[in-house]
């Protein structure tokens, strides 16, 4: 039985159904076969309310990159210390990327060429500064914040990566790598303070 009173948020809540019920591939692996099954409606019934598959995944990202985005704010809220609201931070992003895989799948998608890949980023730019102010916050240079923002990413995604695609397979705690690896990384960077 088709859905009563669908429009192009609930479209967008089926197709973020959709991408958590398909785990770290949910977002690349979303159709709008799987959303109109969802909403009991044929295809063709969704372009009513979504541009295609294209605006559909627009709809999607810009959902994730909001709901990162408050992630991150709630957590840099945690505590008053600069260094403990990085780590705070890092943490929840871990968090998050493991309760909703195919979420963060779509916030760390290539946007390029896509026709409203402006949008996108203007809206990923939030949480980048977000990212940008707790980098200041322990003391980065100014001349150096986009190097932090990226040290932050990079060092987090390359870990949350490994770790969903089943990359630590030896019996150490893995939490506490990753603790490992944060104090390591905010410990260089208010070390690059200095230089």
């Amino acid at each position: 039985m088709p859905r009563a009173g669908l429009d192009r948020a609930a479209v967008t809540a089926l197709a973020l159904e959709a991408v958590d019920a398909g785990g770290p591939d949910g977002f690349r692996g979303l159709t709008l076969a799987a959303v109109a099954a969802r909403a009991g409606v044929a295809v063709p019934s969704l372009y009513k309310h979504v541009d295609g598959l294209p605006g559909l995944r627009r709809e999607v990202a810009l959902r994730c990159i909001a709901e990162l985005d408050g992630v991150v704010a709630d957590a840099a809220g945690t505590t008053a210390d600069a260094r403990d609201r990085l780590r705070a931070c890092t943490h929840a992003l871990r968090a998050w990327a493991h309760a909703r895989p195919g979420r963060y799948q779509a916030v760390q998608d290539d946007w390029r060429g896509h026709p409203d890949a402006d949008a996108l980023q203007t809206a990923a730019a939030s949480v980048l500064t977000r990212l940008s102010a707790l980098v200041a916050d322990v003391g980065v240079p100014a001349a150096r914040h986009v190097d932090a923002v990226r040290a932050v990413r990079a060092a987090v995604h390359g870990f949350v990566a490994l770790e969903l695609a089943g990359g630590f397979g030896m019996s150490d705690d893995v939490d506490v790598s990753f603790a490992y690896l944060v104090d390591g990384l905010v410990d260089g960077l208010v070390a690059s303070d200095s230089r």
